[in-house]
């Protein structure tokens, strides 16, 4: 079905889509130790699988506490293939969240793994992750988001489809959410840069070609 008939079909039900709010987590805390060059250079195209990672944190609100999401997206096929979530947005939340989609993906050496310059990134426990399994460090320039704009355009579909206008009691509630929400985008959630796949189906097709 196309996008024209979809809003035409809208109009005439009456149905208005929720409109994003730009909240945006800042995790810059000034130079630490460390900022690694752009070598991504918002080059976001990528032709197989790990070849290009973004990773981003993003902040939730439940009554008075928060909740964080650090989540690893690829590239190629806009997967989510990782994340890791709690209450803290310290180190040990971005480094769990890259050691396991290290772990699950087993990335040939030279992925590159882009990030803005939030303290997370320049901590050594990041840095030593990326050295253990060969990947190359990239870094936004400073207060440029633009520079990692796909996984904030993911962090925009994710609030503005479970989160923002709904109700959550607790921060266990709101976590399981995010969980299912995650599984929902990669395994069901079709996208037109996709070809019409879920992201988990354009990627099990690239590498039955692969191995073909």
């Amino acid at each position: 079905m196309g996008k024209k008939l979809v809003y035409k079909l809208m109009k005439q039900l009456g149905l208005k889509s929720k409109v994003r709010i730009k909240r945006k987590y800042n995790s810059y805390q000034g130079t630490i130790s460390h900022i690694a060059a752009n070598h991504l250079n918002r080059e976001f195209d990528a032709t197989a699988p790990n070849q290009k990672w973004v990773s981003d944190v993003s902040e939730f609100r439940v009554g008075n506490q928060k909740v964080y999401l650090s989540a690893i997206y690829d590239l190629f096929d806009h997967a989510i293939v990782s994340f890791k979530t709690g209450t803290s947005p310290n180190t040990g939340l971005t480094s769990r969240s890259l050691k396991d989609a290290f772990e699950r993906e087993q990335p040939a050496a030279g992925l590159l793994v882009h990030t803005d310059q939030g303290f997370h990134y320049q901590h050594h426990s990041w840095r030593e992750l990326l050295e253990e399994h060969g990947a190359i460090q990239s870094m936004s320039r400073k207060a440029n988001c633009y520079d990692n704009a796909l996984i904030e355009n993911f962090f925009g579909h994710l609030k503005t489809e479970m989160f923002h206008g709904e109700r959550f009691n607790t921060v266990n509630e709101l976590i399981e959410e995010i969980e299912e929400y995650i599984d929902w985008y990669n395994r069901d959630r079709l996208q037109e840069r996709l070809k019409g796949m879920t992201p988990m189906q354009y990627r099990n097709h690239a590498l039955q070609l692969e191995a073909a």
